[in-house]
């Protein structure tokens, strides 16, 4: 069997990638949000309880649409809001427990088989492919923060605009 070249890795990692993206937007479709609510719901999920502040740090959305996730997941019963007991004008955003037991039935039916995947692999190969995802993660979780950074950067006006709208506008 031909050795696989950091180009190979490159192009697989790409394309698992695009169709992680695109199997979450049909997710979101699936569940009746969009794919920004979609995620934002996730990190609830991940983090069990969040303000609006911290989920917009986390995605990079300004505060004024994070709102909007908020009032879209509100709306649709998956998150419930309550008062910060630490800070009375901050809330906490959490979501809501039956939604949450909906939400993983449609992964359950629509999801990877994971058993498929990993069928005929040995312990060894399944913790290489962990330790690989879980370095990819957190590869791709620092890049962001390195990305975010720039982008603020260019925003104080360090270095050009931060977004190619941005750039349309500031040329007229």
């Amino acid at each position: 069997m031909a050795r696989r070249t950091d180009a190979d890795l490159a192009q697989s990692t790409r394309r698992h990638s695009t169709a992680t993206v695109l199997y979450h937007h049909a997710m979101a479709e699936r569940l009746g949000l969009g794919p920004s609510d979609h995620k934002c719901l996730d990190l609830l999920l991940q983090h069990g309880e969040l303000t609006g502040s911290r989920l917009a740090a986390m995605t990079g959305l300004t505060t004024g649409a994070v709102t909007g996730v908020v009032n879209r997941l509100e709306s649709a019963g998956f998150v419930r809001r309550r008062p910060d007991p630490t800070d009375g004008r901050r809330q906490l955003l959490t979501p809501v427990p039956e939604r949450v037991a909906e939400l993983v039935a449609v992964f359950e039916d629509n999801g990877p088989a994971l058993d498929r995947l990993t069928d005929g692999m040995t312990p060894d190969q399944v913790d290489a492919v962990l330790t690989f995802l879980s370095r990819a993660t957190d590869e791709l979780e620092e890049r962001t923060t390195r990305l975010r950074g720039l982008a603020l950067l260019r925003g104080a006006g360090r270095a050009g605009p931060t977004h190619p709208r941005q750039a349309k506008e500031e040329a007229r």
